[in-house]
């Protein structure tokens, strides 16, 4: 096989691949968003044929401009070194600047309450799809209506518990099962597109604008609904990495895009035939005999959509806990082969409690769609202007280029955001309580560490000046390898003083070991290591790492020997700090924000496992800290 054969091949199996993940949420939205627009509980559109070539050139239109030209074509330009997502732009935004300015401070906040947000729309997300899915079993008959809420718990149950075996195993039936999907959807939308062909019609965007200058505040209050067309958009940025642009564009333009396209006008089609069909316009797109294939398919879809932004949500923790947005937590590797495929217990059980309680609180996918849309729209806010930042900053354009490329994607955001803003009181509440809750615990994190280091730093010793006076002094050395963890290398750890103090003596070989995360995915491992020699056979050692890295210590201490500093790690101990935090009134922190970071700070997971040090090479020494 030839490199250029080689080449396609692979491309193709990344292209698949990307179906499976990237799209899984937003191929899944014609489960309940013209269902939504015409038949939900919030403002519905009478079903006229104006109204209904008006609503599909809306929903033509949202898919060509907010996802292909603002995501595919501009905001995926907006890389990391090839990853994406808002944790990503967010760092990018950042590169170039002075880190104490309000400008900085704002972009930081900014990402964080995005990030926030990508929580609530995981939690949203496995709720509204399963729960849209299993309502197609009351098509078949009104005896299945008490079960559906059942049902659909204990699919998204047995989710969360298969989630500590990681998705290798299924992995490779995500793509498939994605391809057959979307062909089902174009399947079912063209033939009623064919038996009605003027529905094309809504193709011009005339229609639209039609619409909305026609019904000003009902053509408002649609938008809200109209915007779930194109959930699951930031996808195809976040999910970037894994893939590459070019798979997730082909993905796009080439099947998704026009099966969703199809399979929107055919419900249209069906509306205008039969406006009965509002109960439940995709179901009824198939004939009677294949509703219960049909809706074993949606469930089998809804998961992989669930796991992508399951995945998601893993993946965004990881990048905040490196960027020290998080306390650590314990992170589970669930494949050899793939970096990418971790478990976080703590979070996925958070989620799976999360979604139960809005299950079994709003009842119904047309009660969830109310809570759903004020995430996405407030993030694709966000991403608006980190990306003006970026093209700012790093693409050198000037703010009034800048502003004015972004305005019209600024415009359609803020008007579905707006829109969706009117059903705060009916669950929209929902996503901005859980990502307010989630940013006050990311940006309180952030703030207490700084808060402790600078109470630690306060109290440090100068490491050079101290290894002068050991070495002009003496001091007893036992034989062996001493590591101290600290987050400055040019100070003196409280471990070491600690152990000084208490043993006398120090080892034959003393290393200050520090970690340092960059504003970048992956550090290389020729650059994994910094080694700095001294004097007294001390050595400070600075292991780098980005913010998608998986650390591992022991691996990093071994490129050590390329810089002439041999460990001999069956020699070795690690010596860590652990403190004891007191609050106090009057700090420069509030007191309830004071407990709430001694909270995570008590529950954070253990560096010894963060960092896979071996446990039994571990010494803890404790110390108070009034904060």
């Amino acid at each position: 096989m030839t490199h250029d054969n080689r080449r396609k091949q692979r491309l193709a199996t990344l292209t698949l691949a990307a179906l499976g993940v990237v799209y899984g949420d937003i191929g899944t939205s014609p489960l309940y968003s013209m269902k939504e627009v015409f038949g939900g509980a919030h403002h519905p559109v009478p079903i006229t044929p104006e109204n209904v070539l008006g609503i599909l050139s809306l929903f033509f239109w949202s898919l060509v401009v907010v996802v292909t030209i603002k995501y595919v074509s501009f905001i995926m330009r907006a890389n990391n070194k090839g990853e994406g997502g808002i944790i990503a732009l967010m760092t990018l935004a950042q590169q170039k600047g002075d880190p104490a300015s309000w400008q900085q401070k704002g972009l930081i906040t900014l990402g964080l309450f995005g990030a926030a947000l990508f929580y609530g729309d995981g939690v949203i997300t496995p709720a509204i799809s399963v729960l849209s899915a299993v309502e197609g079993l009351e098509l078949i008959t009104p005896a299945f209506k008490p079960y559906i809420l059942p049902i659909t718990l204990v699919i998204l149950i047995g989710l969360f518990l298969f989630q500590r075996r990681g998705t290798a195993s299924v992995g490779a039936l995500f793509g498939p099962v994605m391809l057959l999907w979307f062909g089902l959807l174009a399947v079912l939308g063209g033939v009623n597109v064919v038996a009605h062909p003027a529905v094309l019609a809504a193709l011009n965007p005339l229609y639209g604008v039609h619409f909305l200058a026609g019904n000003a505040a009902l053509g408002f209050f649609s938008l809200g609904a109209v915007v779930l067309c194109i959930t699951g958009a930031e996808a195809l940025y976040a999910d970037m990495g894994h893939f590459g642009a070019k798979p997730i564009q082909y993905a796009w333009l080439g099947l998704v895009l026009p099966s969703l396209v199809i399979n929107y006008f055919g419900q249209g089609a069906l509306l205008l035939d039969d406006p009965a069909a509002i109960e439940n316009p995709f179901y009824l797109l198939a004939p009677e005999w294949a509703i219960y294939p049909m809706v074993i398919l949606s469930t089998i879809a809804t998961v992989i959509a669930s796991q992508a932004v399951i995945s998601g949500a893993f993946s965004i923790t990881q990048q905040a806990i490196q960027l020290g947005y998080t306390p650590r937590l314990e992170v589970q590797h669930t494949s050899e082969h793939e970096i990418g495929q971790i478990y976080v217990p703590a979070l996925n059980w958070l989620l799976l409690v999360s979604i139960i309680a809005l299950v079994i609180g709003f009842g119904s996918s047309s009660n969830l769609a109310a809570a759903y849309g004020i995430a996405v729209t407030g993030t694709m806010l966000i991403t608006n202007i980190l990306a003006i930042a970026v093209a700012v900053r790093l693409w050198n354009w000037s703010p009034w280029r800048a502003v004015l490329g972004a305005l019209p994607f600024i415009c359609i955001d803020l008007g579905f955001f707006l829109a969706n803003s009117v059903k705060i009181p009916d669950g929209g509440w929902f996503p901005l309580a859980f990502g307010l809750a989630i940013f006050i615990m990311l940006t309180t994190w952030k703030r207490g560490r700084k808060l402790l280091y600078d109470r630690l730093a306060a109290d440090a010793l100068p490491l050079r000046p101290f290894i002068e006076d050991i070495s002009a002094n003496g001091c007893n050395r036992v034989s062996g390898t001493a590591i101290f963890m600290t987050p400055n290398p040019e100070q003196v750890p409280h471990a070491l003083l600690h152990s000084l103090k208490h043993y006398k003596a120090l080892h034959e070989q003393v290393i200050i070991l520090s970690v340092r995360v960059f504003d970048v995915p992956y550090v290389p491992d020729i650059d994994r290591v910094e080694v700095h020699r001294l004097n007294g056979n001390f050595a400070q050692v600075i292991v780098q790492y980005g913010f998608k890295d998986e650390p591992d210590l022991p691996a990093a201490l071994e490129l050590c020997a390329e810089a002439g500093l041999s460990i001999d790690m069956m020699d070795a101990s690690f010596f860590l700090g652990r403190e004891t935090l007191i609050p106090k009134l009057g700090s420069e922190m509030a007191y309830w924000r004071e407990l709430l970071f001694i909270a995570m700070f008590r529950n954070a997971g253990s560096a010894t496992a963060f960092f896979r040090i071996p446990s039994n090479r571990v010494v803890e020494l404790g110390a108070q800290v009034v904060l």
